[in-house]
């Protein structure tokens, strides 16, 4: 396999035409070698169009979702980014290479360990994984100017809302089984918030916001 043409292509035949538009974020992608953050056993599908598993619970994204994701928060270069679910790290890496510093945390001690030692590899300075649960972590005081959760939930979570500066912005897949549509949260004031719907799609949900399954008899 031609990893430089495999990378370009990817970009060329599945990205864009799904409205991945961004040039800066494309080359980003493109940058960052995603063939050492995907698991040994699908490394002929590094570039296919799925969620590769990572685990027998997380997937990464798959590369046209995570265009369609760089291309609705224009990142420009100053902004400090939070990730919610770290996975492999690619997609971490990627961010890391587009803006100022970013914070990625991972409800998965395993899946952290490993991308911190493939994000080591690379040698970048500016980002940081914690292991923990984001839906009860400790932020403090912490605000960001992206916001990027890589899971479903079944609607918006209103703590991660309060992680934006104002300006920030929010990209969250929230809906049901059936219908999950990807949101771009902007953030107007203290108390005020705009949401914007994107595009149909459908990703796992994080772990421990599934919702409960009401039986009928």
């Amino acid at each position: 396999m031609n990893i430089k043409q495999a990378r370009k292509n990817v970009i060329e035949q599945q990205i864009r035409p799904w409205g991945g538009l961004n040039v800066r974020a494309n080359q980003a992608l493109i940058d960052v070698p995603r063939e050492n953050f995907v698991p040994e056993g699908y490394q002929n599908l590094v570039f296919a169009d799925i969620e590769i598993p990572l685990d027998s619970d997380q997937k990464m994204l798959s590369p046209k979702i995570e265009g369609r994701i760089l291309d609705s928060l224009d990142i420009m270069g100053h902004e400090s980014a939070l990730e919610i679910g770290t996975g492999s790290g690619y997609f971490t890496s990627v961010l890391a290479r587009l803006c100022k510093s970013v914070k990625s945390i991972e409800v998965s001690k395993e899946l952290s360990e490993l991308a911190q030692d493939k994000i080591n590899a690379l040698k970048f300075t500016n980002l940081s994984i914690v292991t923990g649960d984001a839906l009860t972590y400790n932020f403090d005081n912490e605000r960001f100017d992206i916001v990027v959760v890589g899971c479903a939930l079944p609607k918006i979570h209103e703590d991660f809302k309060r992680l934006l500066k104002i300006g920030g912005k929010l990209f969250i897949v929230v809906g049901t089984k059936n219908y999950m549509h990807a949101t771009l949260v902007k953030r107007i004031n203290e108390s005020e918030w705009q949401s914007k719907s994107l595009f149909e799609t459908h990703l796992d949900y994080m772990k421990g916001s599934e919702p409960k399954v009401k039986f009928t008899f």
